[in-house]
């Protein structure tokens, strides 16, 4: 049996089913300089210093014709979709729907809410917009991964404690062998994401595994 070696052991490749890329919101919003993240004070180069990974993941699958997808979290411009408990929260900071650096915050088709050029997915790859942090609730994301026969799933995007591990924990749920790419997610504070990394893997791997990206490319061959 094909593996990738990783923790807590090495992670088996389906020999029946397929396997996917899962690339979470790398959105403009969270990454780039004068944006909505760099507004609330974090500092963005953590996040950009993960994306020559994710291209290489990225041209790994492509090069195979594997599947990719991508998730935007956002919302329609009446923010019918936002419950009134997300939408107010954060105090009297800015809050979903109003004027950001690059237009109104986590609004769908908005400048800041788009996935940075980097990263731009081609027109047959997968982009789910989600209204939450994880990428199946109020999704069609399981009906799509099961129709194509997909059951397992390497992670990578930001953050780590929030949008990853929420999907990630999603996608163990419901059955999905998952693996998070250690080297390919980031957090703005490194020691959520070390933290979120160990819980993942603790327990014999009680949510999924984790491994580097060159434990991803030699495991795939």
């Amino acid at each position: 049996m094909a593996t990738i070696s990783a923790q807590p052991y090495d992670y088996p490749l389906p020999t029946e089913g397929q396997i996917a890329l899962v690339i979470i919101d790398m959105q403009r919003d969270f990454l780039e300089p004068g944006g909505f993240g760099e507004s609330l004070g974090n500092d963005v180069s953590l996040l950009q210093a993960i994306v020559p990974a994710i291209q290489k993941l990225q041209a790994a699958f492509r090069d195979r014709g594997w599947p990719i997808i991508q998730t935007q979290e956002g919302h329609s411009p009446d923010l019918a979709d936002c419950p009134p408990s997300k939408r107010e929260r954060g105090g009297s900071g800015l809050k979903i729907g109003d004027p950001g650096p690059m237009g109104r915050i986590l609004v769908i088709g908005e400048p800041g809410n788009g996935i940075i050029p980097e990263l731009a997915p081609k027109p047959n790859e997968w982009v789910i917009t989600k209204p939450g942090k994880g990428a199946f609730y109020n999704t069609g994301l399981d009906e799509l991964l099961r129709s194509h026969q997909i059951t397992h799933l390497l992670f990578t995007g930001v953050t780590t404690e929030v949008c990853v591990q929420t999907t990630m924990r999603e996608a163990n749920d419901r059955g999905y062998e998952c693996l998070i790419v250690e080297d390919a997610t980031e957090s703005y504070f490194p020691d959520f994401k070390q933290a979120t990394l160990e819980m993942i893997r603790a327990q014999g791997g009680i949510i999924g595994w984790t491994a580097t990206v060159d434990q991803v490319l030699a495991g795939l061959g």
